[in-house]
């Protein structure tokens, strides 16, 4: 089976690293002059077009030098500040001004940073009142819809495993965030799903759903915009299977046990699927598969 890839691949931004106390980066999309204060644990910066309108990075009591340093140099904290300016960005049409970012929290995974907890002082400029600004940063995610075929019926698989923020056990899609800077989404698909469900894909059987969203939308889903960062590209597989790989399939322990990862693979009926489990990723992924059907957009399945 071969399908058309639309491969996203949106690289973050890299820097010059900010520990100098002036300087000047001009590349594409992105300007910041910097000079760092008395205070080790306080940072200005100015963004492009923004000269008149400093803002200052400031370390939450208690959090180390390194950790600020590794959180004003994170590509996420960079993304984030990209985002504020891009054509629909917070600060674009200069309605609203960035005053103080106050770096709250760093949680490591291994030498990287995987979530940043940050506050935000924006304000309109209008009535002088200041928009919610808490932020939790993980950054992009992907997720995949596996569908397979066996004698006539049609099933999602999913995992099952323990999430902790929730209390509960939770089905989800096979999912994972991406970590590193180079934004290989198709990849990362293909490796959670080896990962999580034990299914080796190639990356040419991927179709990503969400390219199918109006590119103002940056063709990502954005599950929880008023505390999180997070994007995610959604992806399905489509396959045909003997009916005994869906009864191997069933109650599969798999994942990175090591890391804490104890996952048992479920398989539902595609038709049941939508009211099986509350996860976002699920209902979205149904959404977008189920519009994109009706108007033909999927390639073919053979």
């Amino acid at each position: 089976m071969a399908m058309s890839v639309r491969t996203v691949c949106s690289a973050l931004k890299r820097f010059t690293p900010l520990h100098a106390s002036s300087w000047v980066s001009k590349k594409k999309g992105f300007y910041c002059k910097m000079s760092t204060e008395s205070s080790s644990l306080t940072h200005t910066i100015t963004l492009p077009n923004k000269q008149n309108e400093p803002f200052r990075i400031v370390a939450a009591p208690g959090l180390s030098n390194s950790d600020f340093w590794s959180a004003v140099e994170s590509s996420l904290f960079k993304q984030w500040l990209h985002n504020l300016q891009i054509e629909n960005g917070i600060l674009a049409d200069g309605t609203m001004t960035l005053r103080q970012v106050l770096i709250q929290g760093v949680d490591m995974f291994g030498k990287r940073i995987g979530f940043l907890k940050f506050k935000a002082d924006i304000f309109d400029k209008q009535t002088g009142k200041m928009v919610p600004g808490i932020v939790f940063a993980r950054g992009p995610a992907v997720a995949v819809l596996i569908l397979l075929e066996a004698e006539g019926e049609t099933y999602a698989v999913l995992t099952e495993q323990a999430r902790v923020p929730t209390g509960r056990m939770c089905l989800e899609l096979p999912a994972g965030m991406l970590d590193d800077d180079k934004g290989d989404f198709v990849g990362t698909a293909v490796r959670e799903v080896e990962e999580e469900i034990g299914i080796k894909l190639n990356v040419e059987d991927l179709v990503d759903l969400t390219a199918f969203l109006d590119s103002a939308t940056g063709c990502r889903v954005i599950p929880s915009g008023g505390g999180c960062d997070e994007e995610i590209s959604i992806f399905l597989y489509r396959g045909r299977v003997e009916k005994e790989i869906i009864t191997q399939l069933q109650g599969k322990e798999t994942g990175l046990r090591e890391h804490g990862e104890l996952i048992k693979v479920r398989v539902v009926p595609y038709k049941k699927l939508w009211r099986t489990t509350a996860d976002c990723n699920v209902l979205v992924a149904v959404a977008l598969l189920e519009m994109a059907t009706k108007e033909g957009l999927l390639p073919t399945f053979t």
